[in-house]
């Protein structure tokens, strides 16, 4: 796709947790971005001509056998380049500098001095910044010619620089909200030292999808795994664009649905909606129920969720003939927690690595795959979704199968539907709902002992979440008004039978991932 833009940062991944977050913040910028391994060829780099690079960080130390290392001859290329955590690291090693084991690791919230404000990435921002680290090793000693731009108490080179050879190297994560004042660094590399322009808008991204998609299925016709949520509702709308008729929604209530959403996903793509698309609605709760019972680890829920969706779809493509393509809003978080490269995988999702081995269609289009979820809303926008749907709550596909824990079984996916829209309605008429990034409440497998009217109860303990984030790779637990919790606290064990005690996950992440399982 980067021939389609007139310019462009490349991220070279080296298998960190954060390489697409990179890619969202200097899509901020309005500058396009994509993230290949790092094992991309010179050749094909220059072909990109990227305006600038980043290197992400990585799981690995540089100096062993196994570790993630690129070519000094990227370095002497004259594009610009970013080194972030482990790529700070890897550039210092290459270019002659020692890197070795930190006597002190940092993790978290750390407070960096910055050492030279005449740097130009490093432009505006304050002599005391709070960024975030997470590193076991550090540069001892900077290359030859490097000068260093920041440093903490026990982190001599937090950040280093050539200006002559337009290399930039930092040891925090600049892309993760954590640090303060991160945007405004990579917003300097990009502008300050790459020179960019800013002119990619997400118009022009869906503009080209719709073009790109109508041109690869041609006149063949495609599926679409419609669950009503944000991402595939857009995905859904895009190919609508693209192919019209030729393109067939199924949407699989599987009984792991928030409470009256089949209904309302129908309302919205079905006959009676706006949207021209042949629709079709599959009962399979049942189905779903029976694969399930007995099963209690979340990564078999998932692999088993993920395998019956598909098999439903394949089932259902072959009554209405032959179908080529199968249509998923899966979207970048999807892709680097189920393990992009040699990432770490966090947890498979469903519409990616829990997919089963064989699909039975040609291909799998993923129209969203390089889009964050705020970039999804956007592209929503673009394409004239109504605003009610766009900024719906995201929910997974797995549903509320994760957010179950052990077994699920019918009579807990009632409980926790009910205690979920008590807290969905309390959120929205207190009016904060629109300062969080996700709120839920799931159920817990903890039974415990209450005292309800004159009798003793052994019922389960509901836990309630909300998340204030941007990216949803990282997220801080929301500070919810206490009547508002109260409230809902107090509905949910008069309201909903089989519960008698409520919780609050203040927990962020990392450490904690938003959903439970």
């Amino acid at each position: 796709m980067s021939n389609e833009h007139s310019e462009m940062i490349l991220v070279l991944d080296f298998g960190g947790q954060y390489n697409q977050l990179i890619a969202r913040r200097v899509r901020e910028c309005n500058v396009y971005c994509e993230v290949h391994p790092h094992t991309l060829e010179l050749e094909k780099i220059k072909e990109m001509a990227p305006k600038g690079i980043i290197f992400t960080g990585g799981p690995n130390s540089v100096y062993s056998k196994d570790a993630a290392v690129c070519s000094v001859k990227l370095l002497q290329m004259g594009i610009p380049v970013l080194g972030i955590c482990y790529g700070c690291q890897l550039m210092a090693h290459i270019l002659g500098g020692v890197v070795k084991t930190a006597p002190t690791s940092e993790y978290g919230k750390t407070e960096v001095t910055v050492k030279d404000s005449g740097s130009k990435l490093f432009t505006g921002v304050s002599e005391k910044n709070i960024c975030w680290m997470s590193h076991t090793d550090y540069i001892e000693k900077a290359p030859e010619n490097f000068k260093i731009t920041a440093s903490t108490p026990v982190c001599p080179v937090a950040g280093m620089e050539n200006e002559a050879e337009r290399l930039y190297a930092v040891q925090f994560h600049p892309e993760v909200m954590h640090t303060v004042e991160g945007v405004k660094m990579l917003h300097n590399f990009v502008f300050n030292v790459c020179g960019c322009a800013g002119d990619w808008k997400m118009d022009s991204f869906v503009a080209s999808t719709i073009d790109r998609l109508r041109k690869k299925i041609g006149s063949g016709k495609a599926l679409c795994a419609l669950s009503g949520g944000v991402d595939s509702s857009v995905a859904a709308v895009i190919l609508s664009k693209a192919i019209g008729r030729q393109l067939t929604c199924v949407f699989v209530d599987h009984g792991l649905l928030r409470k009256d959403e089949g209904d309302e996903v129908e309302a919205v793509f079905g006959p009676d909606g706006p949207y021209n698309v042949n629709f079709i609605r599959v009962n399979a709760r049942e189905r779903f129920y029976t694969k399930l019972k007995g099963v209690t680890d979340p990564e078999q829920k998932r692999k088993i969720i993920g395998e019956e969706f598909i098999r439903v779809f394949e089932e259902e493509a072959k009554k209405i003939g032959v179908v080529d393509y199968l249509v998923q809003g899966t979207i970048y978080p999807d892709v680097i927690e189920s393990g992009l490269g040699k990432s770490a995988v966090i947890k498979s999702h469903h519409n990616v690595g829990g997919l089963p081995d064989f699909v039975d269609f040609k291909e799998i289009v993923e129209p969203l795959r390089l889009l964050f979820k705020d970039e999804v809303r956007q592209a929503g926008r673009e394409l004239g979704i109504p605003e009610y749907l766009v900024s719906r709550q995201p929910f997974p596909g797995p549903g509320l199968g994760i957010r179950i824990i052990g077994e699920v079984t019918a009579e807990k996916v009632a409980i926790v539907q009910e205690a979920d829209a008590i807290y969905r309605e309390e959120v929205a008429k207190a009016g904060v709902a629109k300062s969080l990034g996700q709120y839920f409440a799931a159920l817990t497998n903890m039974r415990s002992v209450g005292v309800m009217g004159d009798g003793r109860t052994y019922d389960y303990a509901i836990a309630l979440r909300a998340v204030m984030t941007s990216d949803f790779m990282t997220a801080e637990s929301a500070k919810l008004p206490w009547d508002v919790l109260s409230k809902t606290a107090s509905r949910i064990v008069n309201e909903v039978h089989g519960v008698n005690r409520v919780l609050y996950d203040c927990t962020g992440k990392p450490p904690a991932t938003i959903e439970f399982e």
